[in-house]
């Protein structure tokens, strides 16, 4: 193996700073930091949140896991702080019609003051009502007119019953119900004396007595007259007592809020219909127990304290409200109802405020994957973004609740900035099917899924760190943890001079490495703790990873780690198990015969291999024939397979190593079994990256080291891949005491080159290749095929 294809130690692994970890270590302006590195985003950010143009909503795009919704919501927080407290919102009765209740707008803080002043209202009349009925006044007045009712009454009896006398006819009354009787000598006679009349006296009695009667009703005729007269003196004697009484109260009222025409105006309307509820609810004068005392007050309460939907301490800033699940009702507010004996009631006082109604004036943090999973939402907030009013239609009449009967509350002005969180395929989808996404959210807040390693990024990290910590209670981390943490997210990123964005992969680290911490009763976190907690979650999440690697071990799967085999190599997999990664070494044949097929993936034929990797196997052919196919047609047949895969395949890591495969079946020149290699190509024989570098060196690794390692093991990448290795420490002490190699390389020829040893051979001024060499033999196979094919067909 030639050496200027191994790496050295020193490429294995980044090396972090440790002099900057020390000093952001003893910096403490390191701990406010709100974002570590993503410029971009917080700029667009800053300028989203500051442009106070219609239509400049932010769309904040980013994977999952990359602090998106943690770092927005802290600088939103930070920024709000410089922003006037919005204006608190009530929904009032309206007495005309209460289907349609009035939306109020008050300063911060003023809501519930006024909901206060009402309430004082509302136990003021409960101490001045019934009590003011009481008062001696009024009650000569309602004496008079009720003596001036009993007057005319009398009037009227009184001269009937002298008629009767006259006729010996006595008149009396019992119970209400007047009634005739005969007067003989003197007296007047029962049922029982007057049966024993004879008679023709009897009927001259029923004559006399019927002429009474009519006489009664006549002089009666206007007694229901005298009552409405009576009892309509008696109810404007009410009104205008309880006018009376309520006129100071409301004067107060007035007077407090004298400023505020909504008020004023509210006030106004509240006077005659307060009246009216006093004569009907409060005239009542007979003693009140507690029960009816509670219903009286609920009855007010229902119709005149304000529903208070948004309500802002002075001087908090604006609002910043996250809607975790954006229904409509959750969002847009909704009307609740009660069952009242059987009937379904509901008013002004159950609406109930949305996100939105409690963002207004600030800020409404989505989630956008949520969002458009609800029905009627996205559509719903789209026209309040773009009128600038929210009414609250219910959408359930859109689905058949048809009979129900609700409010229709008066419209609110909606002045609220709106932060959708999503994803980057979702972003693309609005953008290509919602003309009207771009007009309402012009603002895009891109955050990278990795960030540059440099001086300031470093401090923001450490600071970051630190600030968790001691929010866990513990006192520190040390230096050494701190460095270990760095390397954590610089593997997670694959990358030497990058750190993942996904810091809360490094929170979740925290969080374990602390329960190790504290178990040891220490309080200072340290690298053991770290590693304790790397460890254990390794062990817990690592049960199919250990399976596949005892099946290795055991045989049941077939991977060689010395010697030579013609069509046989060694690919490098990753496999991906919920949130555990691990590679894994994968078997990878070829065999070749005359024919014209071509070179067939057998993955893909039993629709096994996913469109990548198909490609990348389709790239074989153009190699082929690029490389080796220039004077002759490229004919062949040739099976390529991962032995031993049983699931989907994706991706073309393997199509370096598939391709070295055929080569082998084709020149039937062994390649080594103790070399794993992996990378794609193209058709020009260049080699490019891949992902998960680092799982795939330690899968081949781990089976190496249980089989013993000779020395002479090892794995072959693309040298594009030689940034993101972040080798795990038993990798680089076996790379550091020669007993396993890594191997980097551009072109196919020199993985060829590695895996053959033998020379590749370049090609000459003639456009051929040196005799015995890789190439050589390829190319007379090829030839060699295309003749017995091309024979085959002239006979």
């Amino acid at each position: 193996m030639q050496s200027n294809y191994i790496l050295h130690l020193q490429q294995l692994s980044a090396k972090p700073s440790r002099r900057l970890i020390n000093q952001a270590l003893k910096d403490d302006s390191a701990l406010d930091s709100t974002f570590i590195g993503q410029d971009r985003a917080r700029d667009a950010l800053s300028f989203g949140l500051g442009i106070k143009s219609k239509g400049y909503n932010l769309y904040v795009m980013g994977e999952q896991a990359t602090g998106r919704f943690t770092l927005v919501r802290e600088f939103i927080d930070k920024y709000v702080n410089k922003t006037v407290t919005p204006d608190d919102w009530c929904y009032i009765n309206n007495f005309d019609d209460e289907r349609e209740p009035y939306s109020l707008k008050l300063l911060a803080g003023e809501s519930k003051k006024l909901c206060k002043d009402l309430g004082h209202l509302i136990d003021e009349l409960l101490d001045t009502f019934p009590a003011a009925f009481d008062n001696p006044g009024y009650q000569r007045k309602k004496a008079a007119i009720t003596r001036e009712f009993e007057q005319k009454y009398d009037q009227a009896i009184e001269s009937v019953e002298a008629q009767a006398q006259r006729s010996n006819v006595a008149l009396y009354e019992d119970a209400g119900t007047i009634s005739f009787s005969p007067i003989v000598d003197g007296k007047t006679i029962n049922d029982t004396e007057f049966a024993l009349f004879p008679e023709e006296q009897r009927q001259t009695y029923y004559v006399l007595i019927d002429e009474l009667e009519d006489v009664l009703s006549e002089a009666l005729i206007e007694l229901p007259k005298w009552k409405r007269a009576t009892a309509e003196k008696l109810r404007q004697l009410k009104k205008d007592t309880a006018e009376q009484g309520i006129r100071p109260l409301l004067k107060d009222l007035e007077h407090e809020y004298s400023a505020d025409l909504a008020i004023l105006k509210f006030l106004r309307q509240l006077k005659p219909h307060l009246v009216e509820t006093v004569v009907e609810v409060l005239a009542d004068e007979k003693k009140d127990n507690k029960e009816d005392e509670y219903d009286k007050r609920s009855i007010l309460e229902e119709q005149y304290l304000p529903n208070i939907l948004v309500s802002h301490d002075v001087n908090s800033g604006s609002p910043v409200v996250y809607e975790a699940n954006p229904t409509h009702q959750n969002l847009f507010g909704r009307v609740e109802y009660t069952n009242i004996q059987g009937s379904v009631f509901t008013n002004y006082r159950m609406i109930r405020p949305g996100a939105i109604h409690k963002a207004n004036g600030g800020y409404l943090l989505l989630d956008m994957d949520k969002v458009i999973e609800q029905p009627y939402v996205w559509e719903t907030l789209k026209l309040v973004l773009k009128f600038g009013y929210l009414k609250m239609d219910l959408p359930q009449h859109d689905v058949g609740m048809v009979n129900s009967i609700t409010l229709n509350p008066q419209q609110i002005p909606i002045d609220v900035k709106v932060v959708l969180l999503g994803s980057r395929d979702l972003y693309y989808t609005l953008q290509d099917y919602d003309d009207e996404f771009y007009e309402l959210f012009r603002v895009l807040v891109d955050f990278d899924h990795e960030i540059p390693l440099d001086k300031k990024t470093l401090f923001d990290f450490v600071g970051r760190v630190r600030s968790q910590v001691k929010n866990f209670g513990l006192d520190g981390i040390s230096a050494k943890a701190m460095y270990r943490l760095v390397e954590y997210s610089l593997r997670l990123a694959e990358h030497q001079q990058r750190l993942s964005a996904r810091f809360s992969d490094v929170l979740e680290l925290l969080h374990e490495a602390e329960y190790f911490c504290k178990e040891q009763n220490v309080l200072e976190l340290d690298v053991g703790h770290i590693e304790s907690a790397l460890q254990a979650k390794t062990h817990r999440t690592g049960r199919v990873s250990e399976a596949v690697l005892d099946d290795i071990k055991q045989g049941q799967i077939l991977i060689a780690t010395d010697g030579v085999d013609i069509g046989k190599v060694n690919g490098l997999t990753v496999l991906e198990v919920g949130d555990c990664m691990f590679g894994t070494p994968a078997r990878i044949t070829s065999t070749v015969y005359a024919g014209s097929n071509g070179v067939i993936d057998i993955e893909r034929e039993v629709e096994l291999g996913q469109s990548i990797h198909s490609k990348g196997v389709m790239l074989l052919t153009g190699y082929l024939g690029y490389k080796y196919a220039q004077l002759f047609p490229l004919t062949l047949s040739a099976n390529i397979a991962i032995e031993q895969s049983y699931g989907h395949i994706d991706g073309d890591s393997a199509s370096l190593a598939e391709l070295i495969a055929l080569i082998s079946a084709l020149t039937k020149i062994p390649a080594r079994q103790d070399l794993a290699i992996t990378g794609s190509i193209n058709q020009y024989g260049q080699v490019q990256s891949v992902g998960g570098v680092n799982e795939k060196i330690e899968g081949f690794f781990k089976l190496c080291e249980h089989r013993g390692l000779t020395g002479t093991q090892g794995v072959i990448i693309p040298k594009s891949n030689q940034v993101n290795l972040m080798l795990d420490k038993d990798v680089i002490a076996a790379v550091k005491a020669g007993k396993f190699n890594i191997c980097v390389v551009e072109t196919v020829d020199q993985a060829l080159e590695i895996l053959m040893g033998k020379d590749v051979g370049l090609m000459n001024s003639k456009g051929r290749y040196p005799k015995n060499s890789i190439n050589y033999m390829a190319v007379s196979s090829l030839l060699n095929i295309a003749n017995i094919v091309n024979g085959a067909d002239d006979e």
